[in-house]
């Protein structure tokens, strides 16, 4: 186990820009391009205070993985955070929790809010079996990409993040002159009767801070770069979001709210129909991007998993031309297309935001833990002034927003939890008696 947590051979290279660039690299995928028009729906122009609402909590949240990963030697993330500050069965349930709820489940509404986009521009797409189709040939396309080498899903990958951010700056700054301040007239109290739930859904716009700290091992001086490349990169992200938020209500008015692509909407209005094709290349390469990059990393995890006999050994094997985990992938991948095409992405986007934010609230609770017999942690690391009151207010939002969810939603979360739970018990009792048998065969 030593040598798995290493960071001898690692460079240490990663300062504040890039670990700014990375966290806004990894926020700012999908949601961005379907969200608008969804939150918009609920809540009217009263929608930017659940943006400054995700942006706080955000930012709390932030600064406990700050704190941990500023003290942190080793890469994983918040893997790493939360097994160390509880044990290998909490690390087991965080990493495979945060791989079906967060990685399948957020995939499969990524690829639902990318056939939807379609829908609006092809109404065939509207029909199920093509829909299906699509589903099918995206998931088992990437797949195919991925198993066939690292290499092509990485360069995947960089040209997602190449082709989204420069298109969403100029959208803005472009639309900005078309803003009409009547469209954005601040609402009654009463708009905000749904504020919790649309709050709940909005956040799965602001997912993925945890995958620019997975590099823990790997950060320049990481007690000034994580705090200050973090904050940086939350900053920029939720400058970004309510800059589009504000200008598509402000161009769109009412017409935002029922807009099915509600940015390409807004670059139609502005650049006319040209403008709105652009848009539809530009989300469909954010969020085939964001898709294609999970099914590259995301299935490492079930390999791993599956190498240290916690899940079928079969998942664990690799293809003897290419050397990817290629059954991992194909079953990752198959997961993520069978749910996709059962479910829509409003309800998969809660389930995935959930999930998630279960993980942040072990994160927040190892800070707590940590802060309480701070002889644990190490000496020289970021430490957020008040003590305890930044997890505390971090975990209090988060149970406030897990609170939003339906029953059926925190169902099938409770449901997810038993099985791994269960999963990781059998598991636990097969290898006792196995030491158990080779001892009495010892002593024979």
């Amino acid at each position: 186990m030593g040598s798995t947590s290493s960071t001898g051979h690692l460079q240490r290279a990663i300062g504040t820009r890039a670990l700014a660039c990375a966290t806004v690299n990894a926020v700012v995928g999908s949601g961005i391009f379907v969200l608008p028009a969804l939150v918009a729906a609920d809540l009217g122009t009263a929608a930017l205070l659940a943006y400054l609402a995700c942006g706080v909590l955000v930012l709390l949240v932030g600064l406990c993985f700050a704190e941990l990963g500023s003290s942190t030697t080793v890469s994983g993330g918040m893997y790493a955070f939360i097994g160390r500050a509880f044990g290998p069965y909490a690390g087991f349930l965080a990493g495979n929790l945060y791989l079906l709820g967060g990685g399948v489940t957020g995939d499969a509404a990524i690829s639902n809010a990318l056939a939807d986009i379609l829908a609006g521009f092809f109404p065939a797409m509207g029909q199920p079996w093509l829909r299906a189709l699509f589903l099918v040939c995206l998931f088992g396309g990437l797949a195919a990409l991925n198993i066939s080498g690292v290499k092509r899903g990485v360069r995947l990958v960089e040209l997602a993040m190449l082709g989204k951010f420069i298109p969403l700056v100029l959208l803005v700054l472009c639309a900005a002159p078309s803003v009409e301040a009547v469209n954005l007239h601040w609402p009654e109290a009463s708009a905000l009767h749904g504020f919790g739930p649309a709050t709940l859904l909005l956040f799965f716009a602001f997912l993925g801070l945890e995958t620019a700290l997975a590099n823990g091992g790997e950060m320049r001086q990481p007690h000034r770069t994580v705090p200050r490349g973090l904050l940086l990169g939350i900053g920029l992200v939720l400058a970004l979001y309510v800059a589009i938020q504000a200008v598509a209500q402000g161009v769109l008015g009412s017409a935002l709210a029922g807009a099915p692509a509600p940015l390409g909407a807004l670059a139609a209005a502005v650049f006319g129909t040209a403008g709105a094709a652009a848009m539809l290349v530009v989300s469909a390469v954010s969020m085939g991007g964001t898709v294609g990059g999970n099914v590259l990393c995301a299935p490492r995890i079930l390999y791993a998993t599956a190498s240290d006999g916690l899940l079928p050994r079969a998942l664990a094997r690799v293809h003897p031309r290419f050397s990817t985990p290629h059954v991992a992938i194909a079953t990752y991948a198959a997961m993520g297309c069978i749910l996709a095409i059962a479910g829509g992405f409003r309800q998969l986007a809660v389930v995935s935001t959930a999930s998630v934010l279960l993980i942040y609230l072990g994160v927040v609770l190892a800070v707590i833990k940590g802060r309480l017999r701070p002889a644990a942690l190490a000496a020289a690391g970021f430490r957020m002034r008040g003590g305890q009151l930044v997890p505390v207010l971090a975990a209090c939002g988060i149970v406030w927003l897990l609170s939003n969810l339906a029953l059926r939603e925190f169902l099938w979360m409770a449901a997810l939890a038993v099985l791994l739970s269960a999963w990781y018990a059998a598991v636990v009792l097969r290898r006792v008696a196995m030491a158990n048998r080779q001892q009495i065969r010892t002593v024979q």
